[in-house]
């Protein structure tokens, strides 16, 4: 029976082994669109050329920062393609295909791994929230792993969605040997460093937020999937270097630089501040898809302020 155990045991070891890196920094693109909110490929395309020159890990296309949710299912497998067609070997690309329906996530999983993702992020069902127990949650997590044909990672972001997943649920999820990491956006560096604790030694937690980068490192995380990585991600890369370097009091000067600016395209602004904040960094930023709001005058020049006093503008 031991003999059995342990042989079951190195079967599961080696059916982990060669797992998708997620290691590094991952911006969540922006989706540009002109004023008519029609999709801007020929800008997407310009600014993938940009961040193709700075120490990314790859892109996360069809995140919250994507604006996902305001995209067809058909459009949102276009912008994919479109990434996948321009973007060379080296690079992850990982594919936001969550939905509502279990059923229907699988199904846009499976058609973003035929137009090239390498892995899906797979945000919580959320509209039947109050019945969003954790069981829900492992089936329909363990639904899509068992039968994708690319690599799960689990996003949990309970500011978009009103379910915030705790350790119970995502530990044994991290088991699948199809689910190799979890984005949590959630904040919590405690939860995070009891999911690594617990969960098997290969799989990979990101930062959701560039905010707690350097706590999540310091636990054990591998890298951040954070909106400000579309505009910051050199220097992210360079606060990960800092940490793996031991020069951990630059680190955290670093760190404590880019809190103001990250709050700024996320809980301040939104995806309209990070749209501005890359118009002014000389991408493409463009305007939201309603119902979005567009920045008021005021809002701009806060978000340029916040920019020039982190140091970011002098990177245009």
């Amino acid at each position: 029976m031991l003999l059995e155990l342990t042989m079951r045991e190195l079967d599961k070891m080696s059916a982990r082994e060669g797992r998708t890196s997620l290691a590094g920094v991952f911006p969540p693109i922006p989706t540009p669109f002109d004023e008519e909110e029609n999709i801007l490929f020929d800008r997407l395309e310009e600014n993938l050329e940009r961040w193709g020159g700075l120490p990314l890990g790859g892109y996360v296309v069809g995140g919250s920062n994507g604006e996902f949710v305001s995209l067809s299912q058909v459009e949102r497998i276009e912008v994919l393609r479109r990434v996948c067609a321009q973007v060379g070997p080296g690079r992850l690309i990982v594919a936001g295909s969550g939905l509502h329906s279990t059923r229907e996530t699988l199904k846009q999983t499976q058609a973003m791994a035929e137009v090239g993702a390498h892995a899906a992020l797979v945000i919580t069902p959320s509209y039947y929230k109050g019945r969003m127990e954790s069981q829900a949650l492992i089936n329909h997590f363990r639904a899509i792993a068992d039968h994708a044909p690319i690599p799960v990672v689990l996003y949990n972001v309970p500011a978009n969605t009103g379910i915030n997943m705790g350790a119970d649920t995502i530990v044994p999820l991290s088991e699948h040997e199809n689910i190799i990491g979890l984005k949590d956006s959630a904040g919590d560096v405690a939860k995070i460093a009891e999911i690594i604790l617990r969960a098997p030694p290969d799989f990979q937690v990101l930062a959701g937020s560039a905010s707690f980068l350097l706590g999540a490192l310091a636990v054990g995380a591998v890298g951040t999937i954070s909106a400000l990585a579309n505009l910051a991600g050199e220097s992210l890369a360079s606060l990960i270097e800092l940490f793996h370097g031991g020069k951990l009091e630059q680190a955290r000067v670093l760190q404590q630089r880019l809190v103001r600016p990250n709050a700024a395209v996320t809980s301040r602004f939104g995806v309209a501040g990070l749209k501005y904040a890359l118009d002014l960094l000389g991408f493409y930023g463009g305007p939201p898809r309603s119902p979005l709001l567009a920045l008021d005058s005021d809002q701009k020049v806060e978000i340029r302020t916040i920019l020039e006093e982190a140091e970011l503008l002098s990177q245009r």
